[in-house]
């Protein structure tokens, strides 16, 4: 599972191929002494193995979204929740998993890429009593 963490933490903080709106290179928000970086990809970013490790469906129509959430450069546990919406306004929940890795925490979701478009992610963070909210459009492409 080492290179699980170590490809998550890497792609959660890459801009991704997947990414057409190059507005904000570096995908993180703060609130405070909290950062959330965040990110998402096509699953078949994934090696078959990190795929298989983590528990993910690996094809060219999943997308996979990945947070993680630090406080003073340190993992912070968080609840993580969400929803993706397409341009009809159609939503998704997303269900996010929890994998803690060697002193790594990600919180990883997968939702369906049929075609290529815009979607809204609505992301809620909560760490204690505070809930942050992230919004972000991304273009999203199915795999090859």
């Amino acid at each position: 599972m080492g290179r699980l963490a170590l490809f998550l933490f890497t792609a959660c903080l890459s801009v991704t191929a997947m990414a057409a709106d190059a507005i904000k290179g570096e995908r993180q928000e703060k609130f405070g002494d909290v950062t959330v970086h965040y990110n998402t990809f096509n699953s078949t970013f994934l090696t078959p193995d990190i795929a298989k490790a983590a528990e993910l469906t690996r094809s060219k129509n999943q997308g996979v979204i990945n947070i993680s959430v630090l406080k003073d450069g340190k993992p912070l546990m968080a609840q993580v929740s969400g929803t993706i919406k397409d341009l009809t306004s159609q939503s998704v929940k997303l269900n996010f998993r929890q994998i803690t890795e060697q002193g790594a925490i990600y919180y990883i979701a997968q939702y369906p890429v049929d075609q290529q478009e815009t979607r809204t992610f609505n992301i809620q963070v909560q760490t204690g009593d505070k809930i942050n909210t992230i919004n972000f459009n991304q273009e999203l492409f199915p795999g090859q």
